[in-house]
């Protein structure tokens, strides 16, 4: 196996894991967006179920944190992660509203990142894939 391969193999193997958690994202927000509509026609059981999905992402992401390889960023994300799940609980036992938009612009913005961080993935990935096959790409200015 060359070190062009030993690359690519790598680029992959991380451009999934970033995949999968941007996929997390997605989720937790989505269940978000349904708890608040669940909220909002005052399904309390729905609104439980909602917000407990998103609870459960959020307590995932928090626990797959490397807290000593992480550095400064993994403590950051430690209380981002423990500022949305604080909010959750709150907006489940109070019925707020206003906790349930905080928690879902925080993850949000969270999740923001790690879709640029996909594009670039894939953006690595695709020139990889092309310089390996000895194709060019030209561009227009």
């Amino acid at each position: 196996m060359t070190q062009f391969d030993d690359y690519r193999k790598t680029t992959i193997d991380t451009s999934d894991n970033v995949r999968i958690v941007s996929l997390l994202f997605d989720g937790a927000v989505n269940f978000m967006k349904v708890a608040q509509t669940k909220m909002e026609q005052n399904d309390i059981a729905g609104r439980g179920v909602y917000l407990g999905k998103a609870t459960a992402i959020v307590s995932e992401l928090l626990k797959s944190l490397n807290m000593e390889e992480g550095g400064e960023i993994a403590e950051n994300l430690q209380r981002l992660y423990d500022f949305v799940l604080d909010r959750l609980l709150k907006a489940n036992l109070k019925n707020d509203m206003q906790s349930l938009e905080e928690a879902r612009q925080v993850l949000d913005n969270i999740r923001l990142g790690w879709k640029d961080m996909e594009r670039n993935q894939i953006a690595v990935r695709s020139a990889a894939m092309c310089a390996s096959q000895g194709t060019g790409v030209a561009v227009r200015a």
